[in-house]
């Protein structure tokens, strides 16, 4: 067998260690050792490869901005900002039909400001928002597939893990991607409200409503958000201002809402002791994923299939439209089977190289942006994509009384909504990029 037919079946190889729930960072590990021992035929080549991808892998100072944002979320938990937004989205919608589910993609908007990750902000947005859902009338399908649609927010709104990991792998500028997400992720909360509007004027026994609340009681929910509006400007507004880098931002942001959470209460020596140790075992699993991504991706390289491949794509002189929305399609289906971070790391060491070479009408760096808010949007809707959206069953998980197949239903116009996005995004790449353009 050729090294280019080993690259090609590494793929099924890998999808079938996935289905046998074997985990991700190890499954991507395993095919990456196995194919360079198949390739090179000696093991010294595989040691000598452990040593050098481990230290240049941890030892990146941009993936440092991971831990902090993920320990950010766990403050911003502790300082009780999910209950404040929430309220406060509510106070001003909740009396409309289907207000109290647009109050939770709002909050669900807001937490994801300060969060960054989508499993984290789905979590946290359900403890809060489920119960008041429930508590109005809302029907399981509608409830469960509105917190998990909203949960995406965390990583469509910057600051966002996946964007940095993005940016990691196609060596790109992680302020400009901030900058060129805040549009896409603000309309994503807004198709989500619309999407829900539509959905209960469609069935209008699926939703209630919140009595209408005095505007003394609204100014007095809003001015409880001023913590989550405070860290927000510091660190993105610090980050867009040029006053410091996005790390430093990230640690400016987690400083903060720890300060926030230690005045309200929420942050004692036992739950800093619960937080540290929660970020930990996230960041763990997400930099296991990240070095497993690293050995697989060596392998491919040495197996020659991204060069084939591009030179392959190249070869059928195809339009370089019908190339990028051909990858896209491919997110969206294989979103259906692996997590976010997943993907990236898997796929765009090879598609970001193919693509790169084609003429889109744009800058090179223009391009990485867009192309990176493109990717960041398709994998995200894999979150909410059966029949394995981890948001699906995250959610799931904390309403044990709705069924699965009713959390699949519930989720679908969001889905839409979300494909409605994408191709408005693909259209009109200025809704991407037009803040970065006017700021840099």
């Amino acid at each position: 067998m050729s090294n280019l037919e080993l690259g090609f079946w590494s793929f099924p190889a890998l999808l079938a260690l996935i289905f046998l729930r074997v985990p991700i960072g190890l499954a991507m590990l395993l095919c990456g050792l196995v194919g360079t021992w198949l390739v090179m035929g000696t093991t010294a080549p595989i040691l000598s490869r452990l040593k050098v991808e481990t230290y240049s892998t941890f030892s990146s100072y941009s993936l440092s901005i991971v831990p902090l944002f993920l320990l950010m979320g766990q403050f911003a938990s502790l300082g009780g900002m999910s209950q404040s937004l929430f309220r406060a989205a509510n106070a001003f919608l909740g009396h409309r039909r289907g207000g109290v589910a647009m109050s939770a993609i709002g909050a669900c908007a807001g937490f994801g400001a300060i969060c960054g990750s989508s499993l984290a902000t789905a979590a946290t947005m359900s403890q809060v928002a489920l119960p008041e859902l429930r508590r109005y009338g809302y029907s399981g399908a509608l409830a469960t597939g509105t917190l998990a649609a909203g949960g995406t927010l965390g990583v469509l709104i910057p600051p966002s893990v996946v964007l940095v990991i993005y940016a990691v792998l196609a060596e790109q500028n992680v302020a400009k991607l901030f900058v060129a997400a805040f549009v896409p992720g603000v309309l994503a909360a807004i198709g989500y409200m619309i999407a829900i509007a539509l959905y209960v004027r469609l069935y209008p026994e699926s939703a209630g409503s919140s009595p209408r609340q005095p505007w003394r009681e609204r100014l007095s929910a809003l001015a409880e958000v001023w913590p989550v509006a405070a860290v927000f400007l510091a660190v993105v507004g610090g980050i867009y201002a040029g006053w410091f880098t996005p790390t430093e931002g990230a640690a400016v942001g987690a400083a903060g809402t720890g300060l926030i959470a230690f005045v309200n209460g929420g942050l004692t020596r036992r739950t800093l002791v619960e937080a540290i140790l929660a970020t930990a075992t996230s960041t763990a699993m997400i930099f296991f994923i990240v070095f497993g991504a690293a050995m697989y991706n060596s392998f491919l390289a040495l197996s020659q299939l991204p060069a084939a491949a591009a030179a392959f794509i190249a070869g059928q002189g195809l339009d370089p439209w019908t190339v990028l929305v051909g990858i896209l399609i491919f997110y969206l289906v294989l979103g259906c089977f692996m997590d976010s971070l997943s993907m990236i790391l898997l796929t765009v060491p090879i598609f970001f190289p193919l693509v790169s070479g084609l003429d889109f009408g744009m800058g090179a760096e223009e391009f990485a942006i867009w192309f990176g808010i493109l990717v960041l949007v398709v994998v995200e809707v894999g979150l909410i994509t059966p029949p394995v959206g981890m948001n699906l069953f995250v959610i799931n998980s904390m309403a044990k009384d709705v069924p699965v197949l009713a959390t699949y239903r519930g989720v679908t116009p969001f889905v839409l909504s979300d494909i409605a996005r994408t191709v408005l995004l693909i259209a009109f790449p200025a809704i991407s990029l037009f803040m970065v353009r006017w700021l840099y």
